[in-house]
């Protein structure tokens, strides 16, 4: 069996080693020394300032919102997983969705502006499977309406645009490390600001409101991670490298396999360079995508339709809305099997069985 995605699991003795260290000091949770330098490496890893290590990406994006005191309306993408919309629903705010680019598949900046109203609060927009939105155009609409940005960079570990960290834009930008993820602590998350007074707020809403042991500065949860999900992203963060080496090479195996065959792929952001979290394609049809689905499945081999079906369409908790370019790419995109796990006979005959599944039908396999 095949599945679609696979945990990274580094060697077990450098994980226990960083174990044997929470055994002697009896600290488990509480931002305790692996928590703090997990947070300090990430800042040195990925190029920002300021990083808070929390308890998963949908409380960062909770986070994100509180801190930025949003109410009203928020303007956001329904191509996106669940969190994106649901913790904008959950602080109290009215989800705007915004249809996408039909190339990126990232929120369409040229149609942000006529969906603002005196309502509108901020922008939530996702790099959708890592690939960078057109942050420029984004905060320039921002700018002119005085609206707050937030990113969910769920997807966009170690990425790059302009030549610097993805995570350096919006106010606050937001990212998961749960086990499926590219990068993973276990569960977990983190978000990210330029804002000094951004991160001390969330600083605090992180551990129930404190500030200091007995005074409370803001309305706050237990956002905290443990020193257990700390030392996997200690020790993870170590084989970055390797694993985007790995994940490249796979990425360029099934391009080579798949060329010719009648399926595109999104057009990554020109400014930037893919970090190869995801391996998505778009069937000409939604008949294809179901009858390569299919086939594969008979072949145990588990790919996903992420996103289908939009939100704007699937939440019991909104307004649902048509939007021509999301209902037709969410139809027809699906994730193949993308992990280290892979070897290069899975890639061949996974590919082997799209193509027959295609018939063959000869078609450039370029971007969209």
């Amino acid at each position: 069996m095949i599945p679609v995605t696979k945990p990274f699991l580094p060697p077990i003795d450098e994980y226990t080693q960083l174990l044997n260290g929470i055994w002697d000091r009896s600290w488990l949770t509480n931002m305790g020394p692996l928590a703090n330098k997990l947070e300090s490496q990430l800042e040195d890893y990925l190029g920002v300032k300021d990083l808070l290590f929390v308890t998963n990406g949908t409380i960062a994006l909770q986070f994100a919102i509180k801190a930025l005191e949003l109410n009203g309306e928020v303007i956001t993408t329904p191509f996106s997983f669940v969190a994106t919309a649901s913790s904008i629903v959950w602080e109290g705010c009215t989800p705007i969705f915004v249809d996408i680019d039909r190339y990126s598949l990232n929120i369409d900046p040229s149609k942000i502006e006529a969906a603002i109203t005196p309502k509108t609060s901020a922008i939530l927009a996702t790099h959708v499977y890592g690939n960078p939105c057109d942050v420029i155009a984004i905060q320039n609409i921002a700018d002119k309406y005085n609206l707050k940005v937030i990113y969910d960079g769920a997807h966009a570990f170690g990425v790059k645009v302009h030549g610097k960290s993805i995570f350096n834009f919006g106010d606050v930008t937001t990212c998961s490390t749960h086990a499926t993820k590219l990068y993973h602590t276990i569960e977990g998350g983190f978000v990210v600001s330029k804002h000094k007074v951004l991160i001390e707020k969330m600083t605090s809403m992180r551990n129930f409101g404190f500030d200091g042991p007995v005074q409370f500065k803001e309305l706050g949860i237990n956002g905290k991670n443990s020193e257990f999900h700390a030392a996997m992203g200690l020790v993870n963060l170590k084989h970055m490298e390797a694993i985007h080496q790995k994940r490249k090479q796979l990425s360029d195996l099934y391009d080579l396999m798949l060329n010719n065959s009648n399926i595109t792929k999104p057009l990554w952001n020109s400014k930037s360079k893919s970090n190869f979290a995801y391996y998505p394609i778009i069937f000409k049809t939604e008949a294809l995508l179901l009858k390569v689905k299919k086939e594969l499945e008979a072949n145990e081999i588990y790919g996903r339709r992420y996103f289908y079906p939009s939100l704007a369409k699937s939440l019991p908790y909104v307004d649902h809305s048509d939007l021509k370019v999301t209902d037709d790419i969410a139809r027809r995109v699906f994730c193949l099997p993308f992990h280290l796990g892979l070897i290069e006979s899975d890639i061949k005959y996974i590919t082997s069985i799209i193509k027959l599944s295609l018939s063959l039908e000869s078609q450039p396999f370029n971007n969209i």
